[in-house]
């Protein structure tokens, strides 16, 4: 079963799969599966409404202007920004709920409800799927019996191709960098747009964690790799503005698509 959906200004696709060791289209009834999907449906449409910035009624943007208090907000935005302070904590300062001075959880939100819709599926007996919230994608199960997911991570430098493949079951995988948005994300030290990295992809269990994690590794910029190598349970493969390409010591599902120079 699979579905589109367009919220939080971009693109959400659901990829529901046979279960492995079956021939059943999944472990739960296809109403059930459908139902679920819808239910995570409605749980992204619910986080747009609270945090998207781009709206001056949602409680994030209405905190941040200082019209409310976090007692007056869903409770999912106390949650939120508490995960928030626990990543800053982790990085050094690298991750910020107030890029620029302005409240602005986005690096954590958009990871942390794919997370929440997997779980929805997972619940409903969907055992094995794929959500992907604009490059933010939850791997659970496998893609077919005996066979992994397969991810390709979009070359920052080079429209349309893939600078590498991740591989693998139950893997959250999250992606930072400047082609889509160009130099948007700011280094919190400076203040200044981060410049040393194109993309940098990180691989994990947890999505809400590892998306957060990214954004934080492209600020570091070069810094990210040895970061990264004392976090427990999170790789990182990266390329940087003259096309050269990193990794960390524990990446191998991550086959580079592309020769070497």
């Amino acid at each position: 079963m699979r579905h589109v959906e367009h919220v939080m200004g971009t693109v959400f696709s659901f990829d529901v799969r046979l279960p492995s060791g079956t021939g059943r289209e999944t472990l739960a009834p296809a109403d059930a599966v459908s139902e679920a999907v819808s239910e995570a449906v409605a749980w992204l449409h619910r986080v747009d409404e609270i945090f998207s910035t781009y709206r001056p009624d949602s409680p994030v943007s209405r905190l941040g202007r200082g019209e409310i208090g976090l007692a007056d907000c869903p409770p999912e935005i106390t949650h939120v920004l508490d995960l928030c302070e626990s990543v800053t904590e982790v990085s050094g300062g690298y991750f910020t709920a107030r890029p620029g001075g302005r409240l602005d959880p986005s690096g954590l939100v958009k990871g942390w409800a794919v997370e929440r819709a997997s779980l929805i599926l997972t619940r409903a007996g969907a055992v094995n799927h794929c959500v992907n919230g604009g490059g933010d994608v939850r791997l659970a199960g496998s893609s077919a019996p005996g066979h992994p997911w397969r991810v390709g991570v979009a070359h920052p430098l080079r429209p349309g191709g893939l600078a590498a493949v991740v591989a693998g079951r139950d893997l959250a995988v999250a992606t930072s960098g400047t082609a889509e948005r160009g130099p948007h994300i700011l280094d919190p030290l400076t203040g200044r747009p981060a410049t040393e990295l194109a993309s940098i992809t990180l691989v994990g269990e947890s999505l809400t964690l590892v998306d957060a994690y990214a954004t934080a590794a492209f600020a570091m910029g070069s810094a990210a790799r040895r970061w990264v190598e004392r976090l427990d349970g999170v790789e990182a493969f990266a390329v940087t503005t003259s096309g050269a390409t990193w990794h960390t010591s524990g990446f191998p599902h991550a086959l580079p698509s592309f020769p070497r120079r």
